[in-house]
């Protein structure tokens, strides 16, 4: 017998199923996801559709479970906040890959219930398993198959392990982040782990509407080099069209101007005035309005081609008031503006408070971010916490082997 979590498949529903079931049925409940990820892009992706009502069960190791639970400081209850974050609303279900008997008893299921399996493993895992899509999917016709991998399907690297940073290091996207200074620069956030989950929940969802048309699953491939590709999409069309390697551009953009953040005396304001109407309003605002007409800076072109002499009459400017002040006047002159805020600014900033975006399970919880949508100006409810290890063993126990309907 599996040693592991129920496959979240039975007749058993969770507290949070059964109260979406009584109130409000989400998009994707009574779909049955089986997760057999680790780190970010799986699981992120694992997390949205359990978000929009999808039952969604996670393999992990026995004993020890998915890697990310001790990824950490900072740890909530002794799992570190990244497992949190990613994992909430799921199951867990212990499963020895190497072993045949348990392994057989995942095949059995999936074959005669799941309707999603999504797996990021390093190359070859499941294959060796007998859980890749090949297999599964001639088992199970319906079966929707999301294999993640690093470097894709095919070529020199695609046996080859891979991480968010090694993509962005590698498809180019810390070359153009940061000062472009000697010492390298990485976005703050897995934004190619998390990206990749999102390409994920596309393809399935794309593939689950083409079984409801056809009656047919189908297997959906992606790679997190190929979202870093996809985010690095008009830097390639720019190195294509001009021949010049993109550089970092600081806060800036290529080929805007003015279009970044500006120092003011007590921090800095990101002002975008991308077309010659805004620029005309934001140098009004700074009580420059003959700069419009300076030849230098008449249309957008001039303006990027002498950026540095802009930002040389600019800066003091802005540094000799502070940054509400600018962003005042410059909002009320009608130029987009934000200040650079600090994390704890952002969360009790009235405007989160009022989306309601960040939520709780329960009292008990800790507060995390929900999922950013809307459904007829309903969001879906905050989904359950992530799962302690193997939280379901008993309950496959008792329905391993059953028909549920």
């Amino acid at each position: 017998m599996l040693q592991g979590a129920s496959i979240g498949v039975s007749s058993i529903l969770s507290s949070r199923e059964k109260s979406q079931t009584q109130e409000r049925p989400l998009p994707l409940s009574g779909i049955q996801v089986l997760e057999i990820g680790t780190s970010v892009a799986a699981p992120y992706a694992g997390w949205v559709l359990a978000a929009l009502g999808a039952n969604v069960t996670k393999i992990e190791r026995p004993g020890r479970g998915d890697d990310i639970r001790y990824w950490g400081p900072p740890f909530w209850r002794e799992t570190s906040t990244m497992f949190h974050t990613f994992n909430r609303g799921k199951h867990s279900l212990e499963v020895d890959l190497k072993n045949a008997g348990e392994v057989q008893q995942l095949r059995d299921w999936i074959t005669r219930k799941a309707d999603v399996v999504l797996q990021n493993l390093r190359p070859g895992v499941v294959e060796r398993a007998g859980l890749d899509a090949v297999q599964l999917c001639q088992l199970n016709p319906r079966l929707v198959y999301c294999n993640v991998r690093a470097y894709g399907a095919t070529g020199p690297l695609r046996d080859h392990p891979g991480y968010d940073p090694l993509m962005q290091a590698f498809a180019g996207l810390m070359s153009v982040t940061g000062e472009g200074e000697e010492r390298p620069v990485r976005v703050g956030t897995s934004i190619i782990d998390k990206g990749t989950g999102l390409w994920c929940v596309i393809g399935i969802l794309t593939m689950l509407e083409q079984r409801h048309r056809t009656g047919q699953g189908g297997v959906v491939d992606t790679a997190l080099l190929e979202t870093a590709l996809a985010w690095m999409g008009f830097h390639v069309t720019d190195l294509q069209a001009t021949g010049k390697i993109p550089v970092a551009q600081g806060s800036g953009v290529r080929g805007i101007a003015p279009y970044q953040a500006y120092r003011c005396s007590d921090g800095y304001l990101m002002v975008a005035a991308a077309n010659d109407r805004l620029f005309a309003a934001l140098v009004r605002a700074l009580g420059h309005a003959d700069w419009s007409n300076d030849s230098r800076f008449a249309t957008n072109p001039d303006r990027y081609r002498n950026l540095d002499a802009l930002n040389a009459i600019m800066d003091p400017i802005f540094l000799a008031e502070p940054r509400s002040l600018w962003q005042e006047r410059l909002s009320a002159a009608g130029v987009p503006c934000a200040p650079l805020q600090t994390l704890d600014e952002v969360v009790d900033h009235p405007q989160v408070e009022a989306l309601g975006l960040i939520e709780k399970f329960d009292d008990d919880d800790i507060p995390m971010v929900g999922v950013p949508l809307r459904f007829n100006d309903h969001r879906p409810p905050p989904a359950a916490g992530a799962p302690e290890l193997g939280d379901y063993n008993a309950a496959f126990e008792r329905s391993s082997g059953e028909e549920i309907e």
